[in-house]
C-alpha cells in the first residue's frame, strides 16, 4: 500500500482553503495546517499554531516535521517568503505559493498574458519597506506576491511553483462581497461605476480554484502558472448575470473616466494565457457556462 503524502497547508482555513484540504485528506493525505490559532481546521487535519511572521516560533512549531507539500495560501511579502524559504528548506519536497493574477497589473495587453511577461527571477526584491503596515500591503498587493515569488525563484535548489490565481468567483460563502455589491444595486436600481472602456478580465469558480491547487500539489512543476478558466468577463457580464437572479432589479451603469470603479471593473485588460496548465494537464471549465451558478450560489438561490 502507498504510502499517504504528508501535505501542510499554510493559511487558508476558509473560502478556497477548506475546499483544497476537503480534496487533500479525500485522496488520502496526511494534512496538517499551520496558522495563528485563530481557527480550527477541518475534521481529520492536524493542526499547528504559529506566526508564520515569527521564524523562531515557525520553526520551533514545525519540530523536526517533514512534508512531501506545503501549500502556502498565505504568503503576501517577500519577508514572509525568506522566512518560509529558510524554514523549509529541506524540509519538504515541494512548494506550492498561491500567487494571484494581480501580478501582472503592470502587464497592459490585449491579448492574455503569458507566465514569461513577469519572470520571478527580473522582479527586484526589497526587504526594507513598510511591508507590515496594512495599508501599504494592501495598496502593493500585487507587489507584494511579485517579489514573494522573485525570493522563491532566487534559491535553485527550492522546488516551489507560483500558482497566479485569476479572480474567483462562486460559493456561498464568499466573503469578499463583490458580487454582493452589483447586487444591492440591480436591487435598488442605482448606478454602477464602470469605465468608459470597461476592460475584461479571466476568472476562475473556487470550486476550480481548489482543484488546480490540489491537481498542483500532486504535480512535478516548477515556477510560475496562470490559473484561469477559458475565456473573459466583464462587469455587463457580471451585471447581467446578477439581473438574471434579480429579475425585479435593474442595471445602472454609470459611466467614469477616472476615479473609483465597482468591484471586477478594470481601465485595462486582466486576461491569462492559461496555455501552460493546459499543457501539463489540467482541464479548466469555461467563465461563461459555470458564471450563472456561481452568481446563484453567492447571492443565496443556488439551485
Amino acid at each position: 500500500m502507498e504510502k499517504p503524502r504528508e501535505v501542510l497547508v499554510i493559511g487558508g482555513n476558509r473560502y478556497i482553503g477548506k475546499r483544497l484540504i476537503s480534496r487533500l485528506l479525500a485522496a488520502g493525505d496526511r494534512v496538517t495546517v499551520l496558522n495563528r490559532g485563530s481557527s480550527a481546521p477541518p475534521p481529520g487535519a492536524d493542526h499547528l499554531v504559529a506566526d508564520r511572521d515569527d521564524e523562531r516560533a515557525l520553526a520551533a512549531a514545525l519540530g523536526p516535521r517533514t512534508f512531501d507539500v506545503v501549500v502556502d495560501q498565505v504568503c503576501y511579502t517577500p519577508r514572509q517568503a525568506e522566512i518560509a524559504r529558510r524554514v523549509f528548506a529541506g524540509r519538504t519536497g515541494r512548494y506550492v505559493m498561491t500567487s494571484t493574477v494581480e501580478v501582472y497589473e503592470y502587464e497592459d495587453s490585449i491579448a492574455p498574458v503569458r507566465e514569461d511577461a513577469v519572470g520571478p527571477l527580473t522582479v527586484p526584491v526589497d526587504l526594507e519597506l513598510p511591508w507590515e503596515d496594512p495599508e501599504f500591503l494592501d495598496a502593493h498587493y500585487g507587489e507584494g506576491k511579485r517579489q514573494a515569488e522573485a525570493v522563491f525563484a532566487a534559491a535553485p535548489d527550492f522546488p516551489y511553483t507560483a500558482v497566479r490565481m485569476a479572480h474567483v468567483l462562486g460559493g456561498a460563502d464568499d466573503f469578499t462581497g463583490r458580487l454582493d455589491h452589483y447586487a444591492t444595486r440591480v436591487r435598488a436600481a442605482e448606478p454602477i461605476a464602470v469605465p468608459f472602456a470597461d476592460q475584461p478580465a479571466t476568472y476562475i469558480h473556487v470550486e476550480e480554484a481548489a482543484d488546480f491547487l490540489a491537481w498542483t500539489a500532486g504535480a512535478a512543476f516548477t515556477g510560475p502558472v496562470n490559473a484561469a478558466s477559458h475565456g473573459s468577463l466583464t462587469t455587463v457580464d457580471l451585471c447581467e448575470a446578477v439581473a438574471a437572479r434579480l429579475p425585479e432589479g435593474k442595471v445602472v451603469l454609470q459611466l467614469v473616466e477616472v476615479g473609483e470603479v465597482s468591484p471586477f471593473s478594470f481601465f485595462r485588460s486582466y486576461g491569462m494565457d492559461n496555455s501552460r496548465a493546459t499543457r501539463l494537464g489540467f482541464t479548466f471549465g469555461t467563465a461563461r457556462q459555470w458564471l450563472p451558478t456561481a452568481v446563484a450560489e453567492t447571492l443565496g438561490k443556488g439551485d
